[in-house]
């Protein structure tokens, strides 16, 4: 059952005239159908009354014999039905219709057909003294006002609320909100603005001279379009008439240089197009190599925050189709959408003058129902693709995490669990890839509807004056030629439109990663962080990865060179918070941390890489020699040996970390460190152990200063003990691998480096 509610949406009324940017459609569909209609029923009624009463009926042979008449007759009485259409579907759907639909419907359509009526009634009758060809004045208002109207919608170009906006569905009077998803061209001049550095390769004379090469064979190949129908026709017209035999030769020859130039479709795998092809591939190489290694670096300047939460796969595949969509996008619309729009404003102008405007117009109409439907559909399809994408990238993600968390996986014994996860993750995909295909299909049905009505349209038209004797054989073949040939490119405008459309699509994820704001900056004018003693200072930090949630508070300690300094806590503590600071992948949010008296400025991370790579980060110019060196160093060289393809390990025996610990002390001799302690046993010798509690120093001392005191310290340390006696030498190996509080213990050194 239809529900009406007010005369407007809930959040406006009549009164509003301006509304996020546009006019509230409220009072624009109450303002233009109420002047519309006011001038032509009461306008136009005294405008009957005037052709009755003073008009005289015209004697057929004095009509005027306007071949526009029918045309004019035909969109009166098409807008009349638009306008109840219009009003009917909003009706008929079960969401409440606003009151101003309504209204606007009726008035428009008694409006139009008004206008049918006094459009039939001059051509039917003349005023006394009136011999004029032209319409009244009051006819030429009506559709001045109504030209007027028309483009005066499109001052809320910038408004959500309007239909083209697509941005918030309940704001759509026009579709009845029936639109769920942005249109991929929204924000189309930022993503312009992005994509104009790529678009003209600067600092390089050589690309920047290929990509002109490019455009001068785009114009060559626009005039070849041009030249094969002509001399097609010529032939025939040559044959048919019976012209000498070199002057045939001649004009066949022309021809055919020239299909070679063009190709075999539209310039699709000719001499021309091979060529500019060939020339473009370095500057889409560039394109490609730039964008990457733009936003390779920008996720690199991105906070470990970000990082931490974001899925790796998630990331990749919006890598990946954002950087293959700019170079599609470059390509298709450089050498596919704008070479396409200019075949159909030549092929427009050249029937004008070379045949009539009947068929100038056959071109124009097809044309601009072709691409208007296109547009119109495709951008409906939007949301299915955007959908789509969504759903792929979850499968995706899902997939990846699933493998990089294998072990996990098999110590719940939840492989089919996972396995079930994907399959319906995947299955969600496929149904909207199966809506992206039906609407696809819907679309190529639509085009080529059109394609053909206006072939058929324009080759009926062309066979007449041919049996007329006003065209030539040659005429009728150049008429086929042409538009066959046009009709080529522009039966792949759809396909050009949908891979832009798509690539726009493609590109917001990556787009979105290069908004994302760098949370850890270096002041203006900051210098290089110098290492010279290795003291470490932390002065009243404070910090939450969450707002209102604060995992540092107030915290404050000193590491002097050479110390040897130990966090300790339960999970969650804050210990590898401070780490965390200590590199920088944070910045504070209160207080200060400083190395040597100086801000901290530079950062430094372990990758996954072979263990020889990762001990070599700290000094890239590392020999292997040296690397090995210092694996020996540690006491870990052996062991690493032992490791399946040299791969690095958490999990360590008893034996193999005592004797790292101790080559770990000679190491650190000297040199200030900060150790995250999980077993109490393997920081005795510490010079300061610090107790973290709830974000905060609880206690600090010496091993046996905090034994001593008896608080949490002394506690951990005997619940440690315990555990330590009752587990037996054949699982302490399984325990290493489990409990967090097991695991090696991680530092970080500093004297004069990091």
């Amino acid at each position: 059952m239809v529900e009406f509610r007010s005369y407007c949406e809930p959040d406006v009324s009549i009164q509003q005239v301006w509304s996020d940017g546009g006019f509230t459609p409220c009072f624009f569909f109450t303002l233009v159908p109420s002047v519309l209609g006011t001038l032509a029923v009461l306008l136009g009624t005294l405008h009957c009354v005037c052709y009755r009463r003073y008009g005289t009926d015209m004697e057929p042979r004095f009509v005027p014999r306007s071949r526009l008449y029918k045309l004019q007759l035909s969109f009166s009485v098409l807008l009349s039905l638009q306008a109840l259409i219009w009003m009917i579907f909003r009706v008929v759907q079960d969401a409440p219709v606003p009151g101003y639909v309504v209204l606007c419907g009726c008035l428009y359509a008694l409006a139009w057909a008004w206008a049918t009526v006094l459009l039939r009634v001059e051509r039917k009758r003349v005023l006394l003294g009136d011999w004029t060809r032209g319409h009244s004045a009051m006819l030429l208002l009506f559709w001045m006002v109504a030209f007027v109207a028309e483009n005066l919608a499109f001052v809320s170009w910038e408004s959500s609320r309007w239909w083209w906006g697509l941005e918030n569905p309940k704001h759509l009077p026009l579709l009845g909100g029936a639109a769920s998803s942005q249109s991929a061209w929204r924000d189309f001049r930022k993503k312009v603005r992005l994509l104009l550095p790529y678009m003209w390769p600067s600092g390089s004379g050589l690309l920047q001279l290929l990509v002109l090469l490019c455009l001068s064979l785009l114009g060559a190949e626009r005039a070849i379009n041009v030249f094969v129908p002509i001399y097609y026709k010529n032939i025939v017209n040559e044959l048919t008439g019976g012209s000498p035999w070199k002057t045939l030769a001649i004009t066949v020859c022309i021809y055919v240089l020239l299909k070679f130039l063009q190709g075999g479709g539209a310039g699709s795998s000719g001499f021309v197009s091979n060529l500019r092809s060939f020339l473009w591939i370095r500057v889409q190489q560039y394109t490609g190599r730039v964008v990457q290694v733009r936003l390779f670096a920008h996720l690199h300047s991105l906070s470990l925050r970000w990082h931490l939460q974001r899925r790796t796969g998630e990331v990749l595949r919006s890598i990946d189709r954002g950087t293959s969509s700019i170079d599609s996008l470059l390509s298709y619309i450089m050498f596919s959408i704008f070479p396409t729009i200019a075949d159909i404003i030549i092929a427009i102008i050249f029937f004008i003058s070379n045949f009539n405007a009947w068929f100038g117009l056959i071109i124009f109409v097809c044309m601009g129902l072709y691409l208007t439907l296109t547009v119109i559909i495709t951008e409906w399809r939007t949301k299915y693709r955007r959908d789509m994408n969504t759903q792929d990238n979850n499968a995706k993600a899902k997939a990846v995490d699933s493998l990089l968390n294998f072990e996990t996986v098999k110590y719940y014994n939840a492989e089919d669990y996972e396995v079930g996860r994907f399959e319906e993750a995947i299955l969600k995909y496929q149904s909207l890839e199966w809506l992206t295909g039906a609407s696809l299909a819907l679309l190529n049905q639509t085009q080529n509807l059109i394609i053909g009505l206006g072939l058929l349209a324009g080759s009926l038209l062309c066979a007449y004056f041919v049996t007329e004797g006003k065209f030539q054989v040659g005429d009728y073949v150049l008429f086929g030629t042409y538009v066959i040939q046009l009709y080529a490119p522009l039966n792949w405008f759809g396909t050009y439109y949908r891979v832009i459309q798509r690539s726009f699509v493609d590109m917001e994820s990556m787009f979105n990663l290069f908004d994302e704001e760098e949370e850890v900056k270096d002041h203006v004018n900051a210098g290089i962080l110098h290492y010279k003693q290795g003291k470490i200072e932390f002065q009243n930090v404070s910090f939450s990865y969450v707002e209102g949630k604060e995992i540092l508070k107030d915290v404050s300690f000193t590491v002097l060179p050479g110390q040897t300094v130990a966090l300790v806590g339960q999970s969650g503590s804050g210990k590898s918070t401070i780490i965390r600071l200590l590199f920088r992948f944070y910045d504070v949010q209160g207080g200060c941390v400083r190395i040597d008296g100086q801000d901290i400025t530079k950062d430094t991370v372990l990758f996954n890489d072979n263990i020889r790579e990762n001990i070599r980060y700290g000094r890239i110019s590392a020999s292997n020699q040296e690397v090995e060196d210092a694996a020996i160093a540690a006491d870990i060289h052996e062991r690493i040996l032992s490791f399946s393809d040299g791969k690095a390990t958490s999990a360590l025996d008893t034996q193999t970390e005592r004797n790292i610990q101790a080559s770990l002390a000679k190491v650190c001799a000297n040199r200030t460190t900060v150790v995250v302690a999980h077993r109490l046993s393997t920081i005795i010798g510490a010079d300061q152990i610090l107790i973290l509690r709830d974000g905060q120093i609880a206690e600090s001392g010496r091993h046996d200063e905090l034994l001593a005191k008896g608080g949490l310290y002394a506690d951990m340390w005997l619940k440690q003990q315990q555990a330590s006696d009752s587990d037996s030498a054949s699982d302490s190996e399984t325990k290493d691998r489990l409990p967090e509080k097991l695991q090696p213990p991680k530092s970080t050194t500093g004297h004069g480096h990091h």
